[in-house]
């Protein structure tokens, strides 16, 4: 009997000590669970600060973003939560996820701080499309910012050393996950995940989005990154590719665009030869009126003047302008931050060269620079381009700098010219003026600043001067060959917007900052925005009576000065130049001077405007219903070039 009792008692302590242990290895486990979650968050919040603080520059904007409940700090506390629990699932182990995530992160946002720094706008998911244009530039870059670049290998060595050592670590520290808390994980995170994306079309309005305080601003994409944090703001310019027909757009709102009939017995003088040159970061540094520029260094350009150019963009994006100028079409209607070259020229666009082409010219694009650039070789193949002279197809030219000079180029124009039997158009992208602007570029700077500057500006504005002097020079030398000819030459000259002189501005008070204002006054846009025109003849001389007008409308001025009349360069676009100068993504600047501000958010739209937002939409990414009516000999031309 007592040996029973022995056995019973014996058998409980056996079992209340095996109930003990597997209650107390749950809780440890649950302990583990809760620290590792805790751990994980942790790790979202400090990399959410880190990107926060990198791209806004100050600690109080950062620790507002973080901690205001106006603003979507803690939702992107969760995104970076959910993220890196749904990317250790898949990987299998925790705490991962975080050194592939946190380094991308922070490496995005690093490079938009530098984009910053040269151009006005933040880093766009569309910036990487040309990276390979950015490392081409990078020796030009590192001359200018020695230390910087110095400080840059350096500490990507140290970061690149630091994570192998992490990832190391990691690997032999970091606990596996149990099968079990994998699927729990990415049970959670996928749904949130994809729940998330779905909200993101910036089109259509959430209930849901809007609690989680993320507001897409497409129109102010500074505040659009400043209100929703670097993060999010990247993430919700993703579509931006993905361009939606304005609201109305239909084939029959096409078939209703009236079309001007073109003037009986319309003719042109004798086919003249038409140049057009887009000079790189060309624009008067005598507008610095704190500081004397001696002497002018550009007289020819002055004295030729047709009026301004009125540039979309700020030190940089060349091919924006450059879309423009060849097509007709508008920036101010697309998505802010796409760059057509390089995501929608995918097929034949109509442009000035097709329309050329149409009428027995030889049309071919010449810049002394790689063709892959800007993607330029296949978009100038689909405006109806014949050849595309680049550095690898034509002669050694002489440097300024890293940089082919104008002079050289403007040689090799005259050149290709000469051999031409048939009138030309040609269309010319200049290189020498492209910053960053070494005091070592020029063996000797003829041009002299005076005036209160700190010294590495006044090297930096002199470098930049002298360019333009041999701009100046070299469109003198084209001019003075075209007066020569016998055939009627036009020269169409203007630059695709200001040069990325950083604090020069500033410390010459031009400017509040040392990039220009996206949206403000008239007078302030057209300060920070306008480039030199010039339009002229060897037979007519200089225009004179342009105007300050968006790059869209050259197409009009280019064909009519060479006499010429077509239902879309002058026709549809003549009735926009007789209403507006400048069509911007923020504001139309009326022909008497008048500013409508966010038009593109006001319920009732110019139907002239809206019109050609239409007309745009359908030619390049619609039906094309409008490509016969409007651009007559398009197809016929590219039938001819396939």
């Amino acid at each position: 009997m007592r040996s029973s009792t022995s056995a019973v008692a014996a058998t409980a302590v056996k079992e209340n000590v095996s109930v003990g242990v597997g209650t107390s290895t749950r809780l440890d486990g649950l302990s583990k669970t809760y620290a590792s979650l805790a751990l994980t968050l942790l790790f979202a919040v400090v990399s959410v600060a880190v990107v926060e603080l990198i791209t806004r520059k100050s600690f109080g904007d950062t620790f507002t973003f973080l901690t205001s409940a106006a603003q979507p700090g803690w939702t992107t506390f969760g995104l970076f939560f959910i993220a890196f629990l749904g990317l250790d699932a898949l990987i299998g182990r925790q705490h991962k996820a975080v050194l592939v995530l946190a380094p991308a992160a922070v490496l995005l946002a690093l490079i938009s701080e530098q984009k910053q720094i040269f151009l006005t706008d933040p880093l766009y998911p569309t910036d990487l499309l040309f990276g390979r244009q950015i490392m081409e530039l990078m020796p030009a870059l590192v001359r200018d910012r020695p230390m910087t670049a110095v400080a840059i290998v350096v500490g990507s060595i140290a970061v690149l050393a630091a994570l192998v050592s992490l990832w190391v670590f990691a690997w032999r520290r970091f606990r596996p996950l149990s099968r079990k808390e994998r699927l729990a994980r990415l049970a959670v995170a996928l749904p949130l995940i994809v729940g998330f994306a779905s909200i993101m079309d910036y089109n259509q309005y959430f209930w849901v989005r809007d609690r989680l305080k993320v507001s897409p601003i497409m129109w102010d994409q500074a505040e659009n990154y400043r209100h929703n944090g670097f993060m999010l703001a990247f993430a919700i310019n993703l579509p931006m590719a993905n361009v939606k027909a304005p609201g109305g757009y239909s084939a029959d709102a096409i078939d209703q665009i009236s079309q001007d009939p073109l003037p009986a017995g319309t003719s042109h003088r004798s086919k003249p030869d038409v140049i057009v040159i887009m000079s790189e970061s060309l624009w008067d540094p005598t507008k610095l009126t704190s500081l004397k520029v001696s002497p002018d260094p550009m007289p020819t350009i002055r004295r030729n003047a047709a009026g301004a150019v009125f540039s979309p963009e700020f030190g940089g994006l060349t091919a924006n302008v450059e879309f423009e100028a060849l097509t007709g079409f508008s920036n101010a209607f697309l998505p802010t931050g796409s760059i057509p070259y390089q995501q929608y020229v995918r097929d034949p666009v109509p442009s000035l060269a097709t329309f050329f082409r149409g009428e027995g010219y030889t049309a071919r694009a010449i810049h002394p620079f790689a063709g892959w650039f800007w993607n330029r070789t296949s978009v100038y193949n689909s405006f109806g381009f014949q050849t595309f002279k680049t550095e690898e197809t034509m002669p050694p030219m002489t440097k300024r700098g890293i940089f082919a000079s104008d002079e050289s180029l403007t040689k090799e124009i005259m050149r290709q010219a000469d051999a031409q039997e048939d009138p030309f158009f040609f269309f010319a992208v200049t290189l020498q003026g492209h910053g960053p602007y070494e005091a070592s570029r020029y063996a000797k700077n003829t041009i002299k600043i005076e005036g209160d500057l700190p010294y590495a500006d006044r090297q930096m504005l002199a470098t930049y001067a002298q360019g333009v002097k041999e701009a100046d020079d070299s469109l003198r030398t084209l001019m003075n060959w075209a007066r020569e000819r016998d055939r009627e030459t036009i020269i169409v000259m203007f630059g695709d917007h200001l040069p990325p002189l950083n604090t020069v501005y500033t410390s010459s008070g031009y400017m509040n900052d040392i990039t220009a204002a996206r949206r403000a006054s008239v007078e302030q846009m057209k300060r920070e925005h306008e480039t030199p025109l010039l339009v002229w003849s060897n037979k007519t001389g200089a225009r004179k009576d342009i105007g300050s007008i968006s790059p869209a409308l050259l197409p009009y001025h280019i064909l009519k000065e060479a006499g010429y009349e077509h239902p879309y360069y002058t026709g549809f676009l003549g009735r926009v130049q007789e209403r507006y100068d400048v069509i911007d993504r923020y504001q139309l600047i009326r022909h008497d001077g008048k500013s409508v501000t966010d038009w593109s958010r006001n319920k009732k739209i110019d139907p002239l405007i809206r019109d050609y937002r239409y007309l745009q939409h359908d030619i390049m990414f619609g039906k094309r219903r409008g490509l016969e009516r409007f651009f007559p000999a398009h197809a016929d031309v590219v039938s001819a070039g396939s």
